[in-house]
């Protein structure tokens, strides 16, 4: 097969397809939605603004006419017992949101997205993204209502009813986690789309890819690296990287420089205060300075999961609801990029150089 190209191990620099969506600049050490820096936004703006930019195309004009559009959806009276059943058989948050899409959809009889117009779509899209609070919630019942979706979901997840500073914190964290360009799961999401699949094969396509431990599982491994370095994390942290270690939260596929995203939480974390903010400050400093002298050829900076494991603790998160709220934020920019891509009629189908035994002579 010799007009194939060949292309680098893992599609690393491939433009598999344009997007109007999000853009990564890596060397730059910035990163945008729909042309708006999404540091920006998560300092300024709220969860469901950036929401109504990613998957309808602009900031809202009338914030509370979406926000009620979102509560409209979850106020469906068949979700509560439908995600009551799930959680009789698994109290493990991404398979119960996976069930509960993956029921959803058979109870809406939900139709291929090939089959739908922009406006069909659209919302299953909202619909679809709504569930995922109430699903990764460690209750069944409704969202507290009056404050918004993060202060609803953070009083579900932490158990108290938190305070404007919690709120704020949570919601940059998701804001800033959203979306970022062709990751796994999004590259996952979009080629389901391609296929003109229903929304929800598409949402659990992508959620089977976050729940990777190399994808939406380094938050947590980030705070067991600091319960484990304790109050010396240069031997600790020296060990690490003598016996070949990857220190979790630290170094990116696209960032060359400060990954702004840590950039911010890191910020974040400073306005919340506490010794575990200082002793993750203290980390990141010995752990950047060690990678820089094992690896002065190639920057290996604190990325998103390291403070924002800190930031998701200090706002009250449980550690094994780390990667699930993670989820909540993606899902958003999952929803994006499928609504997208299904405007496009072009199947992804790449193709594979065979390396095996041959049987031709």
């Amino acid at each position: 097969m010799s007009d194939l190209i060949e292309v680098p191990r893992g599609l690393n620099g491939v433009v598999a397809a344009e997007t109007a969506i999000s853009d990564v600049d890596g060397a730059a050490g910035f990163y945008q939605y729909r042309g708006h820096s999404a540091v920006d936004l998560a300092r300024t703006r709220t969860f469901e603004d950036v929401w109504h930019l990613l998957v309808v195309g602009g900031l809202p004009d009338d914030p509370g006419a979406f926000a009620e559009r979102i509560a409209s959806a979850q106020a469906d009276d068949r979700m509560p017992p439908l995600i009551a059943a799930v959680r009789k058989h698994s109290d493990h948050p991404l398979a119960v949101l996976r069930a509960v899409w993956t029921l959803a959809a058979s109870l809406r009889r939900s139709p291929a997205l090939y089959d739908l117009d922009e406006s069909g779509r659209l919302d299953e899209a909202i619909a679809f993204a709504a569930m995922a609070p109430l699903a990764l919630a460690p209750a069944a019942e409704r969202m507290p209502a009056g404050r918004g979706l993060v202060a609803g979901y953070l009083e579900r997840v932490s158990g108290v009813v938190p305070d404007d500073v919690h709120v704020r914190a949570l919601s940059a964290y998701l804001v800033a986690a959203m979306d970022h360009g062709f990751n796994a799961s999004t590259f996952t999401a979009r080629v389901v789309a391609s296929t003109g699949a229903d929304m929800a094969s598409c949402l659990t396509a992508a959620l089977g890819a976050l729940s990777g431990p190399l994808h939406g599982g380094a938050p947590a491994r980030a705070l067991d690296s600091l319960d484990a370095a304790g109050a010396d994390p240069g031997a600790w942290i020296a060990g690490e990287l003598s016996a070949g270690r990857r220190l979790m939260g630290f170094g990116h596929a696209v960032y060359r420089t400060a990954d702004p995203r840590s950039e911010l939480l890191r910020e974040v974390a400073r306005g919340l205060g506490g010794d575990r903010v200082q002793q993750a400050l203290a980390f990141q400093t010995e752990a950047e300075r060690q990678l820089a002298a094992r690896h002065p050829e190639r920057p290996l900076r604190a990325n998103v999961e390291f403070f924002a494991a800190v930031v998701m603790e200090q706002c009250g998160i449980p550690r094994e609801m780390f990667t699930p709220t993670f989820a909540l934020a993606r899902t958003i920019g999952w929803t994006a990029h499928v609504l997208e891509q299904a405007r496009d009629p072009k199947i992804i189908r790449p193709s594979a150089r065979y390396v095996g035994p041959s049987s031709m002579g």
